[in-house]
């Protein structure tokens, strides 16, 4: 029996890991963390405890009792936030015998900055989506296109993204943004837009991948999806894991334009439509625990062709008064 901890039980990527760990081949413990005491994850765990927000001093802390009171072998960081953290305070735990699924700190801190992310894409000669972080507004026009896609550098899940058709609208979100303004040419369509799931092992290989073409919901997370097999897809993702050396579950983002798949950016962490690769045959919870405790590289997952829709589902718990 292994025991797991959940963090932010009550989004899609927390409680899409709870139910992919409850089809897993291997006994499991789940252990569900979330700053909302409402979080509905909670209903599908073993234990539940509210946890403090990431960005406070005590999370450190709060997350060591954790795992002492629930003797954790191995943590999976649910959220964006946990994961960038937990990689940043990595080294308070490397006495623990608890495993923690954070990616190459390297590739988290550059994809952290989408700017960075282009450097990097472009030192490797890769085709890139034309981008510029400074300029006015009459030469990015030129250069990218009117509309252009404000992107700010830090973000995710689609925060922030807008469409910038003037003037007017450009310098108020350059102002606005600040050292976090960065621009970029619109490309494809929402047709063309495929996200690819790698679990790396840290060496420029990885094992085993899931290619989905998908529609995104307002939130940013995947709310339709056909599973894909493209074999320079597949080569594009290959030559990214070789640069990037991600190591664990990772996450790259496409769309297709003019003849070209161009990255989005890389989510080094688990996805939001991690339940339906799970759906498919991509287990990516089996796999951290076969590659974080059992010491093995995953075997290669055999992926169902089909296609996935989410749609919204009620949970209802009754008060325990109610006869």
């Amino acid at each position: 029996m292994y025991t797991i901890v959940v963090t932010g039980v009550g989004a899609i990527i927390g409680y899409g890991i709870i139910r992919s760990l409850r089809v897993c081949k291997y006994p499991v413990k789940i252990i569900g963390l979330d700053i909302y005491a409402d979080a509905v994850g909670q209903n599908w765990c073993d234990h539940f405890e509210q946890a403090v927000l990431t960005s406070s001093v005590d999370y450190p802390d709060f997350i060591s009792d954790i795992l002492k009171k629930y003797s954790a072998d191995l943590v999976i960081p649910g959220i964006e936030q946990d994961a960038c953290r937990m990689t940043i305070e990595r080294n308070l735990w490397t006495d623990s015998d608890v495993k923690f699924v954070i990616n190459n700190q390297q590739l988290v801190e550059t994809a952290d900055d989408k700017w960075e992310t282009y450097l990097k894409l472009v030192e490797a000669g890769f085709s890139t989506i034309k981008t510029h972080i400074d300029g006015d507004f009459p030469a990015l026009a030129e250069s990218l296109g009117s509309p252009m896609l404000l992107k700010p550098r830090r973000s995710y899940a689609s925060k922030g993204i807008q469409r910038l058709y003037n003037e007017e609208e450009f310098l108020y979100w350059k102002k606005k943004m600040g050292a976090n303004f960065m621009v970029q040419e619109i490309v494809g369509d929402d047709e063309a837009e495929y996200t690819v799931g790698a679990f790396g092992l840290g060496n420029g290989n990885c094992s085993g991948k899931i290619s989905l073409r998908r529609k995104l919901s307002g939130e940013g997370a995947t709310v339709k999806a056909e599973t894909v097999f493209i074999p320079e897809l597949d080569q594009l993702v290959d030559d990214l894991v070789f640069v990037f050396r991600p190591e664990g579950p990772t996450n790259f983002q496409f769309r297709y334009h003019q003849g070209n798949f161009l990255l989005l950016e890389i989510n080094p962490r688990v996805s939001s439509s991690t339940s339906l690769r799970t759906a498919f045959g991509y287990n990516e919870a089996e796999m951290c625990i076969e590659y974080y405790l059992r010491g093995k590289i995953p075997e290669t997952p055999h992926v169902r062709s089909g296609n996935a829709i989410r749609y919204i589902e009620d949970c209802i718990i009754y008060d325990s008064n109610n006869i």
